[in-house]
């Protein structure tokens, strides 16, 4: 499994980069969905105004 040590000071931190991975990846997804929701939701405005 790829990990990583971290040692801060008195401090070691482990960490899985493979989990580390997923979860930047599920980020970058629910970002783009909630852009995605944003752009539709602005567009319905618009649409209303006119």
């Amino acid at each position: 499994m790829a990990r990583k040590l971290i040692i801060d000071g008195n401090a070691v931190y482990e960490i899985d980069e493979e989990c580390m991975l997923k979860r930047r990846l599920n980020g970058k997804e629910s970002r783009e969905v909630s852009q995605k929701e944003e752009k539709v939701k602005n567009q319905a405005e618009k649409n209303k105004a006119n």
